[in-house]
């Protein structure tokens, strides 16, 4: 609301805010921060070392994905081709008798994502653990 001032000729009202209320609950709020500030205590997130790093897998087994949505899976000494339904069969063949074995997929840069997400659903529901995207830069 204005106040109403005053000045020589008349009565005019002064249209600016009043800073002082303002400034006081600031200066409340920064009390207020300063007090609670060092009562907060920080949390502790648990980070990997080095030294700690998994086994490195007994097994790999890469199933790359080509135009045409084409599988093929390669292990160290076999190159197969199965389709979408054979995958999870031939994964689990060629991880036998591993206990330690991951699962690493590489996409041509034309596929689709909604490929990758398929044959990742498929491992997953196949109850494959151990499951990665290959990157690879290109300069």
């Amino acid at each position: 609301m204005p106040t109403m001032v005053n000045r020589g000729r008349g009565r005019r009202t002064i249209n600016e805010i009043n800073m002082v209320p303002f400034i006081d609950v600031m200066l409340v709020l920064l009390i207020i921060f300063m007090v609670t500030a060092p009562l907060i205590t920080p949390s502790v997130i648990n980070l990997p070392k080095v030294g700690k790093a998994a086994k490195q897998p007994d097994v790999v087994v890469q199933i790359i994905l080509s135009e045409g949505d084409v599988l093929e899976l390669k292990t160290k000494d076999k190159t197969s081709k199965p389709s979408l339904k054979e995958l999870a069969g031939a994964v689990r063949q060629a991880q036998a008798g591993a206990s330690n074995s991951a699962v690493v997929i590489s996409a041509d840069r034309s596929i689709k994502y909604e490929s990758v997400v398929k044959v990742m659903d498929t491992l997953q529901r196949a109850g494959v653990q151990r499951v990665g995207l290959s990157v690879q830069v290109v300069n």
